[in-house]
């Protein structure tokens, strides 16, 4: 069917299955932190705005968790069921980094997430906002070791291989792999801006609808200050990056460049479009820009790029794919540099909060940042191939002994399944943003906060407490008797 084989099916399925999950962990891990800026600034305030803002993303953070949770679990078992080989061969590494992560972020997540959600009216403020912490903490450990355990797969070290199997020799080598700083910085920052713009657009989304209130204009300001500062950084963090995978995994970025060779002494020139064609071996219709490449890549104008005719056919990553995929995680990141930057320049003109064309932009950037994080795990994963493990084991090597016909039946069954689940966690997460935040009329209201008494906290609960429309109906036929 479509020339595809068995392994085909698997990493299809593996690519189907990851790119639903690592949507979620990464909003996980934004608004964790947001929400942690959020109760901070209101106990130091003791403005009521960071707090409605507080209960109106918590409830979108425990649907988000929830669905991160489940999405999850799958990526472990795959391991077990399709990638059998690279589990009996990798497993002595992988296996501890994932159930570290078990250890010590899950529990930490778990344990302080029921305080944090439940607890709003059941212990103190300070306890409150320790447990919020504790979750924010908790999504970044976890980001460190399933960021260790995928780096060490890109830039292996600290191991020997006996009998076939890979035996861990140094831990910390293993962890701190070379590749692994720049991966853990380029993930988390990726999370936080990704965020941004999701939180940016939700506000954007009431504006242009007339919801025109203290809460409202809070997301956008706070979201567009984090896009104005943290997406240059992360172009930074990008750029350490590239010189980081041209050093440890140059067929990378050749095939990245779509940089098929060198001709001479010439400097590498930069390939804005083209199409890369894998069986042809080079680059049609390509826009180039001289020196460019080299200028890039190496910081000088005269040292080449490696290029992907230097490597044997066998060992080149597909150019197709990740030339394309890279261009559209790096046209996003231009696109939320300059949106932070227009944000800027409205603020100054106390006009960012009523420029319709400006809204109307940052309504439509909400998903830009997951759109990015998908293009860049398509560019690093795909990027990787041949290998599951670089240089030491073969993708084909690594899959377990289906068929055809079973790898098939699953991936029909894992796609209705993810997107009748997962479609209607996200409509339902929708359904949240679009209530947007209650806001409060005075500070004696019934959330007090911590300690206080509060209406009970529902963090999954989208509809109206009956009980508070029973109230107001009581009240106003009290008032007219």
């Amino acid at each position: 069917m479509f020339g595809l084989e068995a392994l085909d099916l698997a990493r299809i399925q593996f690519a189907f299955t990851i790119s639903f999950h690592i949507l979620f962990p990464a909003i996980t891990i934004g608004l964790a932190s947001y929400l942690a800026v959020l109760e901070g600034l209101w106990l130091k305030t003791g403005n009521d705005t960071y707090r409605d803002l507080y209960h109106f993303w918590s409830k979108i953070f425990a649907v988000n968790f929830g669905m991160g949770v489940v999405s999850g679990l799958v990526m472990a078992y795959q391991f077990g069921t399709n990638w059998s080989r690279f589990s009996d061969f990798a497993g002595a590494v992988t296996g501890p980094l994932l159930t570290y992560e078990v250890l010590t972020a899950f529990f930490l997540e778990a344990g302080f997430l029921g305080v944090m959600l439940f607890g709003w009216n059941k212990v103190g403020r300070g306890l409150h906002f320790f447990s919020t912490v504790m979750v924010a903490i908790g999504t970044l450990i976890s980001t460190f070791w399933i960021l260790a355990s995928n780096s060490w797969m890109q830039t292996p070290q600290g191991f020997e291989i006996v009998n076939g199997q890979v035996i861990p020799t140094d831990w910390l080598a293993i962890i701190f792999n070379p590749s692994f700083p720049y991966r853990l910085m380029h993930m988390a920052t990726a999370a936080f801006v990704a965020t941004a713009f999701f939180v940016g657009s939700s506000a954007a989304w009431h504006l242009l609808r007339g919801r025109d209130n203290p809460a409202i204009r809070t997301m956008l300001s706070m979201a567009m200050w984090m896009a104005l500062i943290v997406a240059p950084i992360q172009a930074v963090i990008g750029d350490f990056h590239g010189l980081n995978t041209l050093k440890h995994q140059p067929a990378k970025i050749a095939a990245i460049e779509g940089h098929w060779e060198n001709h001479g002494d010439e400097a590498t020139p930069l390939i804005l479009f083209g199409w890369p064609d894998m069986k042809e071996e080079r680059t049609k219709f390509a826009v180039e820009i001289p020196y460019l490449g080299s200028l890039i890549l190496t910081h000088s104008l005269d040292k080449q790029v490696p290029a992907l005719k230097e490597f044997p056919p066998e060992d080149r990553p597909n150019s197709t794919i990740v030339f394309w995929s890279f261009r559209i995680m790096v046209g996003l990141g231009f696109l939320m540099i300059f949106t932070g930057l227009w944000s800027l320049w409205l603020r100054k003109r106390d006009s960012l909060y009523t420029s319709r064309p400006f809204l109307h932009l940052a309504l439509w950037m909400g998903p830009s940042g997951l759109i990015a994080i998908l293009a860049g795990w398509f560019t690093t994963e795909i990027g990787r191939q041949p290998w599951v493990v670089y240089g030491l084991m073969r993708t084909a090597d690594a899959s377990s002994n289906h068929s055809f016909m079973q790898m098939s039946i699953t991936l029909i069954m894992f796609v209705v399944v993810y997107f009748a689940l997962f479609g209607a966690g996200l409509g339902y997460m929708m359904r949240l943003v679009r209530k947007g935040p209650k806001i409060s009329e005075g500070s004696e209201t019934p959330d007090g906060g911590p300690g206080k008494k509060r209406t009970p906290a529902r963090p999954l609960s989208a509809a109206d407490d009956p009980a508070e429309g029973e109230h107001e109906d009581n009240t106003r036929l009290t008032k007219e008797i």
